[in-house]
């Protein structure tokens, strides 16, 4: 398929010029995006109860007055009713496609509508121009010569309408490729959306080892688990042994930091590439466009109008939602978006930190919900990532997965964060990573480090170790494998943590 070359190097090079665009005029192109969605959806049953068709010459600011900030349970009626067929509900049209996801691996699923447009101009976008900017990076790549590796969820038909379906954003995707598309990539469909996590396991490895993979898509962990079972069915201890040109990982859905270490031990490569994406059910939001870069640029003409909400004010009556020009490098902000999937004023539930303004390049720091600030220390997922990363380093560990959350004080005991953690490689030092790890959360954290002085609200961590294999088995009792399920990293609870203490004692 190396006749695609110069057709993509063309894309490429027209791409480059739009993406330069939003780039250098992110008002005017958001702007744009704002006033299409509003159009297009004026005479759905959404746009008609918020009267769409006058804001559209009002401006934001009239939106944002007439449409509060939603969630999933407050969209919830109007999704249900796509669910059944009903048409020009919250988007144009009949929507036929609903991605299922529960965030992390709580029991309740939410189903995000995935339209056309959504599809489209969103999703395979993004993908498109992951492939653009890589190749014009890469011109020596060898794309086009072997097979794209992905491992995708599955999806089923809903029980609300025998035209809708359900299924894991990824096997969305995979259903509505392109042929010219499927026929870069690997596995066949017919196991790539087996709903049967650990059979198709065992069938993606013995397909794709006989394949000539170039590139592997996916979340890291599971990722991970399916490249060590090829590992293992193959004998070999390095994966360009088993694909010789081998030559990118694009990931998403959770931090690579934690696994970032076993990858390059596992793929032992100077030429092996990784690329970051944030792409998510409701959206494709960013990617990284540099190589070796930590952040991603904001993908600004994709049909998603973002707002930003101070971390601090969400949740309050006199909250203020930025729009782009507004927000501040550093600071953390919920994602509020609308979309051509027909998402209105919708919090996606992560954060974001700016690290660049014009371009606009963000870092994932978080989710709402998913911190911990059970005695005011707002210890962000990002904090943590950063310093297990040196605990790793200075004590050479290598971490599988992890969960913390709080301990909370009783009459005769002070507070503290419980750290339970799988190791792949265990520390040198345990009471050295536990030190260490508290050390970088105070440097990194004022906050943090404000409640840990001299054990006035909290006490020094308390690291437990998971017997291994003891999120997988989690997970897998909860009917949460593969896909883009996750382990919650951290928790302003002890509904998760409590479970997992039980099962590793088991």
């Amino acid at each position: 398929m190396q006749i695609l070359a110069p057709l993509i190097s063309w894309y490429a090079q027209k791409r480059k010029r739009q993406i330069d665009f939003f780039k250098s005029e992110p008002i005017k192109v958001q702007q744009d995006v704002f006033s299409q969605l509003i159009k297009t959806a004026r005479n759905t049953h959404w746009g008609k109860q918020h009267h769409y068709n006058t804001i559209l010459q009002a401006g934001v600011k009239e939106f944002q007055k007439r449409v509060a900030i939603q969630d999933y349970e407050s969209l919830k009626p109007y999704i249900e009713r796509s669910m059944q067929g009903e048409k020009h509900v919250l988007w144009t049209g009949e929507t036929k496609w609903f991605a299922k996801s529960s965030g992390t691996t709580g029991d309740k699923s939410k189903f995000i509508p995935v339209t056309k447009e959504a599809l489209q101009s969103c999703h395979y976008q993004g993908g498109k121009d992951l492939m653009a900017i890589y190749l014009s990076q890469n011109p020596n790549s060898k794309m086009f010569s072997g097979k794209s590796m992905s491992l995708g969820g599955s999806h089923e038909i809903t029980k609300f309408n025998k035209n809708a379906h359900s299924g894991d954003l990824s096997a969305i995707l995979m259903q509505n490729l392109p042929a010219w598309a499927r026929y870069l990539r690997t596995p066949e469909l017919s196991i790539a959306l087996m709903s049967e996590w650990e059979e198709k396991l065992d069938r993606m490895a013995e397909t794709t080892i006989k394949e000539d993979v170039i590139s592997i898509a996916g979340v890291p962990s599971w990722t991970l688990v399916l490249i060590k079972h090829i590992l293992k069915k193959t004998g070999k201890t390095n994966l360009m042994e088993v694909w010789e040109n081998l030559e990118l990982f694009v990931h998403g859905g959770v931090s690579f930091l934690p696994y970032r270490e076993e990858y390059k031990r596992l793929i032992n490569s100077k030429s092996m590439n990784y690329i970051e994406t944030y792409n998510a059910s409701e959206g494709f939001f960013g990617m990284q466009d540099e190589l070796n870069a930590d952040d991603m640029l904001l993908m600004l003409d994709y049909g998603v109008f973002y707002e930003f909400v101070p971390l601090e004010d969400l949740g309050k009556d006199n909250h203020t939602a930025l729009l782009l020009d507004d927000v501040e490098v550093g600071k953390n902000y919920a994602v509020i978006i609308s979309t051509n999937g027909g998402l209105w004023r919708y919090t996606i539930g992560d954060t974001v930190k700016f690290t660049s303004k014009y371009p606009f390049k963000i870092k994932i720091s978080g989710r709402t919900k998913h911190f911990i600030n059970a005695f005011g220390e707002e210890l962000m997922i990002d904090n943590a990532e950063k310093a297990l990363k040196e605990a790793c380093a200075q004590t050479q560990a290598v971490i599988k997965e992890y969960t913390a959350a709080p301990i909370f004080m009783s009459q005769n005991s002070k507070g503290g964060h419980e750290w339970l953690v799988e190791f792949s490689k265990m520390p040198t030092n345990l009471e050295l990573f536990t030190e260490i790890l508290d050390k970088m959360l105070k440097t990194l954290n004022s906050d943090y480090e404000a409640k840990r002085y001299k054990d006035i609200s909290l006490t020094k961590p308390k690291l437990q170790i998971a017997k291994t294999g003891l999120f997988y088995r989690w997970l897998k009792q909860k009917g949460k494998l593969g896909g883009q399920n996750k382990v919650p990293r951290l928790s302003n609870t002890r509904k998760y943590m409590d479970e997992l203490v039980r099962l590793n004692e088991n």
